[in-house]
């Protein structure tokens, strides 16, 4: 038996791409058969709903809360719901894992670092960071390639967003740089016909234990 988790996703409520509210994503999730999903809304330097003339820990307790409604949703359907979320930088994204609101508070300003300084802080406090669809070309994106291996954590090797050719060059850059790999749907909503993520041969009780699993490459790519 494997446990199906989804590692990037985004909802309605946060991130201003998506069109599929919080409750929404949870049920079509459950439907595809996951165990459980990694909440991956825009930073408030991405793509965002955020509203403004908030101060930091008004912005900070938005950016939570299409996981928090997520969470809810999870409990009465029966999915399990973690927090992450996607930074960007230069139109590069990042996802972030393994920290909470607490940490967010805690470092007002964040959106304004570089990517040096931001996997510093995450890395030392404790948290995942792996680059998103690092060859994705897009009119918003500076430099579609990926960052230097030693500022990241793992790479996104397939994301069902991104044509083929971008997935291969992912996957070949992880596997020269002996990085950790997953897979993710990138869905903000819309229909898929292939959901991608990761199998885990046990159930994650925390985030950190999927964490564990791809740094460890034990987490199946589908």
């Amino acid at each position: 038996m494997e446990f199906l988790y989804e590692t990037h996703m985004h909802t309605a409520e946060v991130s201003g791409c998506a069109i599929g509210s919080a409750e929404q994503q949870v049920i079509t999730y459950k439907n595809h058969g996951f165990t459980g999903i990694i909440v991956t809304d825009h930073f408030i330097n991405g793509y965002t709903n955020c509203p403004k003339g908030l101060n930091w820990e008004e912005k900070m307790n938005f950016i939570v809360s299409g996981y928090e409604a997520a969470k809810i949703a999870g409990e009465t359907h029966g999915l399990d719901v973690f927090l992450g979320w996607e930074f960007t930088i230069n139109g590069a994204d990042f996802l972030t894992y393994g920290l909470d609101l607490d940490f967010l508070k805690g470092f007002p300003g964040l959106d304004e670092l570089s990517i040096e300084e931001y996997s510093d802080i995450v890395r030392k406090s404790g948290g995942y960071l792996a680059q998103a669809h690092p060859y994705r070309e897009e009119y918003y994106i500076e430099d579609p390639y990926p960052v230097a291996p030693h500022l990241i954590d793992g790479v996104e090797v397939f994301n069902a967003m991104d044509k083929r050719e971008a997935n291969v060059k992912a996957y070949e850059f992880a596997q020269e740089n002996d990085l950790p790999m997953q897979a993710g749907t990138d869905s903000h909503g819309r229909g898929f016909r292939f959901y991608k993520g990761i199998a885990l041969k046990e159930k994650a009780k925390t985030i950190h234990d999927i964490i564990h699993a791809i740094k460890t490459k034990n987490a199946r790519l589908f």
